[in-house]
């Protein structure tokens, strides 16, 4: 059947079912997921047009990471929730298209700070320009963002200038880090809730307003946007100490690596602390965060540093990860009750399961 084109598996690949043949599945999927197919195509073509500016260099450098690919999955999110309503109408095309291209200039924002040298299997703009040149793409991307949802009125710009508002909180709290007397793991949700499910969250929204659907639809895919973004990154923190992908070659560990707490490092740290555990787990606990230090993984070699990153695969902190993500992706859930029962709602909820899924 068909699904969207940026979300299909490449032929002739024997891999396993990508989000798209999950979420759109079954015959009575079919025209819902020809309709999103076609709004994907038609909202290609808007991201070409709205990444020109004035040529040369500056036009390319804002098509970079829109050429290197993606899944789309927020403006498919919107166009998703369109079909409570009117469908995918001209609006809800141009509130996808501002969506994708806010969420397309924070990764040029991020790989600086985080001066990350590969984005989507290519070499990042800050690496390829150098920071300047990336910061100011990705300043004029949320420039063009936010001209394309002044075109749908103020309620519209309100809301972008939410969410944009939380995308910036939630770098600077990542950044600061916790105050003294705030709970890390707490802190750390904050984060991600502020940083992906934010713009997740806003995503599900745009698509029934400019679909004019009912307001009482709103807050549940909000919260359903919001949820399932926190689900996403806790699901990342497990895949990143996965093994060794033999097809990508990626190194297990590659945030703790680079000094970034995730959630396994932060209930582990928990636990050296004495929290719920007893002494000799504590002890463990802490023998433990000392191999993890970047200065110590780099030191033990690949061999060591490998065998490291397996002991906290191995750790019950993991799982415990594990189940955090499948608690929000079950709460995403939750929040869909309000919504009438059929396509968008089964496809929500599929969305969901795939994300804790891929964990396994």
């Amino acid at each position: 059947m068909s699904v969207p084109s940026r979300l299909r598996r490449a032929p002739g690949r024997s891999t396993p079912l990508t989000l798209a043949d999950r979420l759109f599945s079954t015959g009575d999927d079919r025209r819902t997921a020809r309709l999103i197919e076609d709004s994907i195509d038609e909202l290609e073509e808007r991201l070409k047009a709205e990444t020109r500016f004035a040529g040369g260099i500056i036009d390319a450098v804002s098509k970079y990471l829109l050429e290197a690919g993606g899944k789309r999955v927020r403006p498919t999110l919107a166009f998703l929730t369109a079909q409570l309503g009117d469908g995918v109408t001209p609006e809800v095309v141009t509130a996808a298209a501002s969506i994708e291209l806010t969420h397309l200039a924070s990764l040029y924002h991020d790989d600086v700070m985080d001066d990350a040298d590969q984005r989507r299997g290519v070499p990042s703009a800050q690496y390829k320009w150098g920071n300047s040149v990336a910061i100011l793409a990705g300043d004029l991307l949320f420039a063009r963002a936010s001209a394309l949802l002044a075109q749908l009125g103020e309620r519209a710009i309100r809301l972008q200038a939410d969410t944009f508002e939380r995308l910036c909180l939630g770098q600077l709290l990542e950044t600061i880090g916790p105050a003294e007397g705030d709970d890390p793991v707490d802190h750390y949700i904050r984060v991600l809730a502020d940083k992906t499910g934010s713009l997740i969250s806003a995503s599900g929204q745009l698509g029934v307003i400019f679909s004019n659907g009912s307001s009482a639809y709103e807050q549940p895919v909000r919260d359903f946007g919001e949820k399932v973004g926190i689900a996403f990154q806790l699901v990342d923190d497990v895949i990143d100490i996965a093994p060794t992908d033999e097809d990508t070659g990626k190194t297990p560990g590659t945030d703790i690596r680079a000094g970034v707490a995730t959630l396994p490092v932060l209930y582990l740290r928990r636990a050296a602390a004495g929290g719920g555990t007893s002494a000799a787990e504590a002890a463990e606990a802490t023998a433990l965060l000392e191999r993890l230090t970047p200065d110590a993984l780099e030191a033990a070699g690949a061999e060591g540093s490998d065998e490291t990153i397996r002991a906290l695969r191995e750790h019950p902190v993991t799982q415990r990860t594990v189940d955090e993500a499948r608690r929000y992706a079950r709460e995403a859930v939750e929040a869909l009750a309000p919504l009438p029962e059929g396509t968008v709602k089964k496809t929500l909820i599929r969305f969901a399961d795939t994300v804790v899924e891929r964990t396994s």
